[in-house]
C-alpha cells in the first residue's frame, strides 16, 4: 500500500486499521455440499459404507473411461445400476420422522424385510441362468424366466416402492424397503448384463425376445422413475408416465397422434437398449457428465468455487449494484460447471441474494437476478452444464464446434442481464459495496493460478484432445494446483472429492435415464416424426409461426424438469421437425437447447426462480415473472440464430464481428427499454423507439443494422443533451 509522505502518524494508523478491516474472503461455504431435504445423513459404519460405495462408483468411471474400457451396453447398465443402488441408499422416499412417535409402525419394517426373500430369490435366479448358459444352452426356458425371475422381481419392486412412500424413520437410519429396491436393481441389471452379452441381444424388439428382458426392463424402468421422483420431483415422472401411457393408448387416438400400437413385450424388450434408456442421454451421463461432475467435485474440494466468488466480488463489487453484478459473474462460472440451474441458485444465491438486498435491491429483484444468472451458466462455454454433451452425441457435431458456436449467444445473454442490473441500479440510485466490505483485488490476483484447471480444460479441448482426456487432465490439475493454495488436497481430500462426485451424480444420472425412457417412447412410436410433419405444415404457412410453436413445445416440455432432461426430450420431439423445414442441424438444436434451458425461469413452473424465492423470501410466482423479464434476451436470441447464422460463428469473420457487435448494442437498447433508463430516465415514446432500434440491430441484416445504429446514435445524443451525464448516481 502506498502512502503520502507528508501524512501524519494518525493517518498511517487509520490506513492500517482500514487495511486490517478488509476481509480476506466473504465467500465462505459456496463449495459446501448442498444436502437435500430427503437425503439421509448416516453416522458410524453406515456413513463409511456409503462413502466407500460413492468413492468406488466415481473411481469405477475414471478407470473405465481412461484405463480399462468396458463393452458399451454393459458399461451403461452398470452406470445406471450403481446410481440406483447409491440413490436408494442415500435418498428417502418419504419425509423423515422428527421423533419416535412419528416413526412408522414396526410391522412396516418386518413387511419390508419379508420382501427381501423374493428379491434375493430373483437375484439368485440370475446366477443360475448364467450357469445354464455357461453350460452350453442357447437360451433359458421362458417359463423359468417368467415364474422364477419375472414375477418375483416385479411384485417385489412394486411393493417395495409403495412401502417406501409410507415408511418414515429418523434421518440417520436406513430403510429396509430401500434395501429391497437395491437388491431389485442388482437383479434387473444382472439379467440385462447376462442377456445383452449373448446372441439374445439381437432379438430385442421382436417376438423372439426372451420374456426376462421385458421383466428386467419393466422393473428397471420403475426403479428409475421412483429414484427420479426422489431426486428431481414429480414433473419429469408425470411427463414420463404420459409418454408411457401413449405407447399403449396411442392406437386409440385420432388424427396425427394415432399409430398402430406396440405390445408390452415388444416395447419393453427394446426400451432398455440404445434405442431408449441406454441411448444418447445415458451415453452422455456415463462419460462426459460423470467426468465433469468429478471435475466440479475436485474444484469444490480445493475451494476454487469460493475463490471464483471472491474474485468476482473484488472485480465488480464496488460498481453500482455491485452484488448483483457479482452474482452474474459468479453464478455464470459456477453454473457452467455444476450443470443445474436450481442447484447453482442454492449454492451462490445464499451469499449474493442477501448482499443484493443489503445495497437496495428488493427481494424480488435479488432473487430474479440470481435465477437468471444461474440459468445462464448452462449456456456458457466451454462446459455449458451437460446439455452441450448431449447435443454433440445426438448431432455428431464435434463438441469444440458447439462450444465455439455458443460464445456470442452466451455473451448476449449475460450482457442483457448485466445492463438490466446496471440500469435498474442507476434508476433506483443504488450504491456499490464499500472498499472495506470486499476482498482486496491485489491479494486475489496473486492466486489467479486457481483458474488453471479451467484454462487447461479449454486448451486441451482446442488442442484436439478428446473431451474425456481433457476432462481428466483438468481434474488432475485441480488437485495439483491446490498444492499452491492454502487448501491442499491430500489423500483424504481426494477421497472426499470422489465421494462428493458419486453423491452429486445421482440426480443427473437418474434424470438422464428417465429422459432416455421418454426418448425411447418417441423413437419406438414415431411420435417425433408426427410432430415434424405438424411443424412442416406450419412452415408452409410461416416459418416464424413454426419456430414460435417449436419454442412453446420446448418450454412446455422443459417445465419443472432439469436442463439436461428438458433438452434431451426437446431434441427428440422438436429438433427433427425444425431440420425437416430446412433449418441447419446446429441452428435447430441450439434453438431447442436455449428454450429448454430458460424453461427454468419461465412461469408458471420455474425451478430456478422458485429456489431463488426460497432464499429471498419473496413470492415464487412473482419472482419467476421478474426473472423472465431479466432473461428476456434469451427468448429473442434463438430466433436470431435462424435469421442470422453468423451468430453461431457460421459465416465470414466480418459477418460474425458485425452481427456480434450490433446484436450486443441491440441488447443494450432492449435492456434500457425494459428498465426505462439509458443515460437517464426515458419517456414512453423513447422506449418505443428503443424497442424498434433494438429489434433492427438484433435482426442482423445489413440495412436493419444501419437503421438500428442510426436510431441508437440519435437516442444517445438526445439523452446526452437531456441529462448531460449527470443523471446516473455515483457508483460508490
Amino acid at each position: 500500500m502506498s502512502h503520502n509522505t507528508n501524512q501524519a502518524p494518525n493517518g498511517l494508523k487509520d490506513d492500517a486499521q482500514t487495511a486490517s478491516s478488509i476481509p480476506e474472503s466473504i465467500a465462505e461455504g459456496v463449495d459446501e455440499e448442498v444436502v437435500e431435504s430427503n437425503r439421509r445423513l448416516f453416522v458410524g459404519w453406515q456413513f463409511f459404507l456409503f462413502a466407500a460405495l460413492a468413492v468406488l462408483y466415481s473411481g469405477f468411471h475414471l478407470v473405465s473411461l481412461n484405463v480399462y474400457p468396458m463393452e458399451t451396453w454393459s458399461f451403461r447398465i452398470v452406470h445406471i445400476a450403481g446410481a440406483l443402488i447409491l440413490g436408494y441408499g442415500l435418498f428417502a422416499g418419504a419425509r423423515f420422522a422428527e421423533d419416535d412417535q412419528q416413526a412408522s409402525p414396526v410391522w412396516l419394517k418386518w413387511v419390508s424385510y419379508a420382501l427381501l426373500a423374493p428379491a434375493v430369490y430373483s437375484l439368485v435366479q440370475v446366477f443360475l441362468m448364467q450357469q445354464t448358459l455357461n453350460a452350453g444352452a442357447m437360451r433359458i426356458d421362458p417359463s423359468i424366466e417368467t415364474l422364477h425371475y419375472g414375477y418375483p422381481l416385479m411384485a417385489t419392486t412394486a411393493a417395495a416402492i409403495a412401502l417406501s412412500w409410507f415408511y418414515r424413520q429418523a434421518r440417520h437410519r436406513f430403510n429396509p424397503a430401500d434395501l429391497v429396491l437395491m437388491v431389485c436393481a442388482l437383479a434387473s441389471a444382472g439379467y440385462l448384463l447376462m442377456a445383452f452379452n449373448t446372441s439374445m441381444r439381437m432379438s430385442t424388439g421382436t417376438s423372439f425376445a426372451p420374456p426376462g428382458i421385458s421383466w428386467a426392463a419393466i422393473a428397471g424402468s420403475l426403479l428409475i422413475l421412483e429414484l427420479t421422483r426422489r431426486v428431481a420431483g414429480l414433473a419429469l415422472v408425470v411427463i414420463s408416465a404420459v409418454f408411457l401411457t401413449y405407447v399403449f393408448a396411442g392406437q386409440y387416438l385420432p388424427g396425427f397422434l394415432g399409430y398402430p400400437g406396440l405390445s408390452v413385450q415388444r416395447f419393453f424388450s427394446q426400451v432398455y437398449t440404445d434405442a431408449g434408456i441406454l441411448g444418447p442421454t445415458t451415453a452422455v451421463s456415463s462419460t462426459y457428465i460423470i467426468l465433469f461432475i468429478i471435475f466440479a467435485a475436485f474444484l469444490q474440494a480445493s475451494k476454487v468455487g469460493d475463490y471464483f466468488v471472491n474474485f468476482a466480488f473484488a472485480a465488480a463489487g464496488r460498481a453500482r449494484g455491485g452484488p448483483a453484478k457479482v452474482s452474474i459473474f459468479a453464478s455464470g462460472l459456477m453454473g457452467m460447471i455444476n450443470g443445474t440451474s436450481a442447484g447453482n441458485v442454492v449454492s451462490t444465491g445464499s451469499l449474493t441474494i442477501p448482499l443484493m438486498k443489503k445495497v437496495g435491491y428488493p427481494a424480488r429483484s435479488a432473487g430474479a437476478i440470481e435465477a437468471a444468472a444461474s440459468t445462464g451458466g448452462q449456456i456458457m462455454p466451454p462446459i455449458m452444464g451437460a446439455g452441450a454433451f448431449i447435443m454433440a452425441e445426438v448431432t455428431g457435431i464435434p463438441y469444440t464446434e458447439i462450444a465455439v458456436a455458443a460464445l456470442i449467444p452466451a455473451i448476449l445473454y449475460f450482457a442483457s442481464i448485466y445492463f438490466m442490473v446496471d440500469f435498474e441500479a442507476a434508476r433506483k440510485g443504488m450504491r456499490g459495496m464499500r472498499k472495506d466490505e470486499i476482498p482486496l483485488f491485489s491479494k486475489l490476483v496473486k492466486q489467479v493460478y486457481l483458474f488453471a484447471p479451467i484454462i487447461i480444460l479449454i486448451a486441451a479441448l482446442f488442442m484436439g484432445y478428446s473431451v474425456i482426456r481433457a476432462g481428466t487432465l483438468a481434474t488432475a490439475s485441480a488437485a495439483v494446483v491446490s498444492w499452491l493454495s492454502p487448501n491442499k488436497m491430500g489423500i483424504r481430500s481426494i477421497l472426499r472429492a470422489l465421494q462428493l462426485a458419486g453423491t452429486m451424480s445421482i440426480q443427473i444420472i437418474a434424470v438422464c435415464a428417465c429422459a432416455g425412457l421418454i426418448v425411447g417412447v418417441i423413437s419406438l412410436t414415431g411420435v417425433g416424426a408426427r410432430f415434424s410433419s405438424l411443424l412442416l405444415g406450419l412452415a408452409g404457412v410461416s416459418q416464424l409461426l413454426a419456430l414460435f410453436f417449436a419454442m412453446l413445445i420446448s418450454i412446455l416440455l422443459g417445465m419443472g424438469m432439469p436442463t439436461t432432461a428438458a433438452y434431451a426430450v426437446a431434441a427428440s420431439v422438436v429438433a427433427p421437425g425444425l431440420i425437416n423445414i430446412g433449418i441447419e442441424p446446429l441452428v435447430a438444436h441450439f434453438f431447442v437447447f436455449y428454450f429448454a434451458v430458460v424453461s427454468a425461469i419461465t412461469p408458471p413452473v420455474a425451478l430456478a426462480s422458485y429456489a431463488a424465492a426460497g432464499i429471498s423470501g419473496d413470492n415464487p410466482m412473482k419472482t419467476s415473472v421478474a426473472s423472465f423479464k431479466i432473461g428476456l434476451a434469451a427468448f429473442i436470441v434463438p430466433f436470431m440464430f435462424f435469421y442470422s447464422p453468423a451468430m453461431l460463428m457460421e459465416g465470414s469473420a466480418m459477418q460474425i464481428i458485425r452481427v456480434g457487435v450490433t446484436a450486443t448494442l441491440g441488447i443494450i437498447l432492449l435492456s434500457g427499454m425494459v428498465q426505462a433508463w439509458f443515460l437517464g430516465p426515458v419517456n414512453t415514446l423513447q422506449r418505443i423507439v428503443m424497442l424498434v432500434g433494438a429489434m433492427f440491430m438484433i435482426y442482423g441484416g445489413i440495412y436493419t443494422d444501419i437503421a438500428g445504429l442510426a436510431i441508437g446514435a440519435t437516442l444517445f445524443i438526445m439523452q446526452r443533451k437531456q441529462h448531460g451525464g449527470k443523471a446516473a448516481p455515483s457508483t460508490t
